[in-house]
């Protein structure tokens, strides 16, 4: 069913075009945001992925003023021949079938569908490939995405992690196929490694995977070796860390291995998955970024689309299950994309010691042949 305080949140924005004044001149910024009020009809009461997560977002960000200074764009349902450029078509075939079940069920341990989820899975991956639409089209400078299900763990045949479709994966594919990019970087800083999107570009060399996850933790997967295969050897780097780390030892990662990587590769578009679960406050998992560690890889991010790609980034929401992390962590990515300074953060520091990270980063350094 549709959410009428949705409704009301993106009553006017259909049109709307942002700009905003920054230094001595003024810039003429738009961020495309892609949101719907159908997103919360995939909803199972007590599981950590339910609506009230996406419900959250919307309302920070209609109290922070940012919903109509953000380019709404009318999101589609996904075309479901673009999904079978990463997912097979018996996975397909088996997903679409669930529209005919009587009530909500599991397609794994941690996966659920509701008898509505294919279409609004469709109405997720729509969503990105339009935020993608929006900026290679030039009507959009950058985007934002805050859509649900997530999408960075689903596997080419199978569900998985709270996930249906590979939101950001299908993007990818779109943005090659319709738009003509050549390279692709994605960057994955959700706490639990994108497996999905890693799966689906393993042997692929025009699209760069980086992924920072906390290790061994779910899946399981993104070890250090695990570098691609065949043409796509080197394309995929991960960045398994330990618990515990936070602010610091993140911006270390960003300034010694993200910024490098991406200045060789040389992205023409950059997309982020945009998990707000590596903050300390979060109930799933055991890392120390803070809202402000958060807002600095977000900005990094944007300043090195500025640098190789004339700022061309689309942020995609994946995890994050503490609801004030979560919101507050979108709301300052709309800040960052809009070229606002302000950086909220009401749950402050984890104050915490980080675990040592240098020499993690020296033999990433090492394997990707980024030394000096």
């Amino acid at each position: 069913m549709y959410d009428p305080c949705l409704l009301t949140h993106l009553q006017s924005k259909f049109t709307m075009t942002v700009f905003y004044t920054i230094f001595e001149g003024i810039s003429l910024v738009t961020t495309a945001y892609s949101t719907h009020p159908r997103y919360v009809e995939h909803d199972l009461a007590g599981h950590p992925e339910h609506a009230g997560r996406i419900r959250a977002i919307w309302q920070e960000l209609d109290e922070a003023g940012l919903s109509n200074r953000l380019r709404a764009i009318e999101v589609r349902p996904l075309d479901p021949a673009l999904a079978r450029t990463v997912h097979t078509e018996k996975y397909l075939d088996t997903l679409a079938r669930t529209q005919h079940f009587k009530q909500t069920a599991r397609l794994d341990a941690d996966t659920y569908t509701t008898p509505t989820s294919y279409e609004v899975a469709l109405l997720a991956a729509g969503g990105v490939v339009g935020a993608v639409d929006a900026v290679l089209t030039g009507s959009a400078d950058n985007g934002l995405a805050v859509v649900r299900p997530p999408g960075h763990h689903a596997m080419p045949n199978y569900a998985m992690g709270f996930c249906l479709l590979g939101n950001i994966a299908i993007a990818a594919r779109h943005a090659q196929h319709t738009h003509h990019i050549e390279r692709i970087m994605i960057v994955d800083y959700d706490v639990h490694h994108g497996n999905g999107t890693q799966a689906m570009f393993y042997d692929d060399e025009s699209v760069l995977f980086v992924s920072t996850h906390q290790h061994p933790f779910y899946p399981g997967t993104g070890k250090l070796h695990d570098v691609g295969e065949s043409a796509g050897a080197g394309y995929t780097l991960n960045i398994p860390l330990v618990a515990g780390h936070g602010d610091a030892n993140y911006a270390k990662i960003f300034e010694q291995i993200i910024w490098p990587v991406a200045k060789r590769f040389q992205p023409e578009l950059i997309l982020v998955s945009a998990g707000f679960d590596a903050h300390w406050t979060d109930p799933l998992a055991s890392m120390q970024l803070s809202l402000t560690g958060y807002d600095h890889i977000t900005r990094e991010l944007i300043r090195i689309a500025e640098e190789v790609c004339e700022g061309k980034i689309v942020f995609v929401v994946e995890g994050g299950y503490d609801l004030v992390a979560l919101a507050h962590g979108v709301r300052n990515i709309a800040h960052a994309l809009l070229g606002d300074d302000t950086i909220s953060d009401p749950l402050g520091p984890a104050n915490q010691a980080e675990p040592m990270i240098q020499p993690l980063i020296d033999q990433i350094r090492k394997i990707h042949r980024l030394e000096k």
